[in-house]
């Protein structure tokens, strides 16, 4: 097991696999899963030559279950905090959801200031802003969020089984096929954590404000998503991610679902491949 002990005595753990000396690929999981949801992507850039670095943010996986440092900030800088150790240089870090807004506040505050950063992806990530507020209109109202708190107090094991059964994944859809299995890891990943973390997760993804995080950004980064997200609206998400961006690519899937780094990796695997290669 490979722990790195950040300043406020979290025990963060990553996974690093690969040459020492190949580029490193870094991936940030979403809410409220672990670095296993990333698998598939790690194991297809292990063979294709990269090095591959995952962590479970803290509170998730198999990271302390600390009651604290639950924020945007605290995220990045525990990603910080892996990156150094392990000295990463010339990365790629890959966010997905949650762990796209810990990709931008991580670039925008360490990344790009260290010299560490080569390129960054955000994939169906939360950026720059969820909740409805005055200066945000299109955003989620409050009450969408707050149903999600209730859930996950009340029965957090169920909240999780409908929410992979469902909207996570599109297996809501009419016609589509739920695949048991994918929903029994995603739920499997969700209980490892602890349910005040998942918790204080929330406002988290849902109630910071990242659009200085975006127009800090200068290096080449790729915006995916798809088009029938159920989780984080696209019109919302990436098109204004790539709007506020100095350097963005941006890719909309149509028909594609918040879990699509799963459901299609077939598809998104090789455009992840195309743009670290430029």
């Amino acid at each position: 097991m490979t722990y790195v002990t950040t300043a406020d005595g979290a025990e963060i753990f990553y996974k690093d696999w690969g040459p020492r000396d190949a580029q490193p690929i870094v991936f940030h999981h979403g809410w409220p899963l672990s670095s296993d949801d990333w698998d598939t992507q790690m194991l297809f850039f292990l063979d294709q030559g990269y090095r591959v670095v995952a962590h479970d943010r803290r509170g998730h996986g198999r990271s302390s279950q600390i009651g604290t440092g639950h924020d945007m900030d605290h995220y990045a800088a525990d990603a910080s905090a892996v990156a150094e150790h392990l000295d990463l240089r010339n990365a790629v870090h890959i966010g997905h959801s949650t762990g796209g807004g810990e990709v931008a506040r991580y670039v925008a505050r360490y990344g790009q200031p260290q010299g560490r950063v080569a390129k960054a992806v955000l994939v169906s990530a939360v950026p720059p802003l969820m909740v409805r507020t005055a200066g945000n209109p299109d955003g989620l109202p409050m009450e969408v969020f707050d149903g999600i708190r209730a859930g996950l107090a009340t029965n957090r094991a169920k909240l999780f089984r409908e929410f992979a059964e469902g909207p996570f994944y599109g297996f809501n859809r009419d016609g589509a096929e739920v695949v048991v299995a994918v929903v029994d890891n995603w739920w499997r990943q969700g209980m490892m954590g602890s349910a005040l973390a998942h918790h204080l997760g929330i406002a988290a993804f849902a109630e910071t404000d990242q659009t200085e995080d975006l127009k800090a950004i200068t290096v080449p980064t790729l915006v995916l998503q798809g088009d029938d997200d159920q989780v984080v609206p696209y019109r919302n998400a990436s098109i204004k991610q790539a709007e506020l961006l100095q350097n963005a690519t941006l890719k909309i899937y149509p028909g594609f679902s918040h879990g699509m780094l799963t459901v299609n990796a077939d598809v998104i695997n090789p455009d992840l491949l195309d743009f670290v290669r430029r």
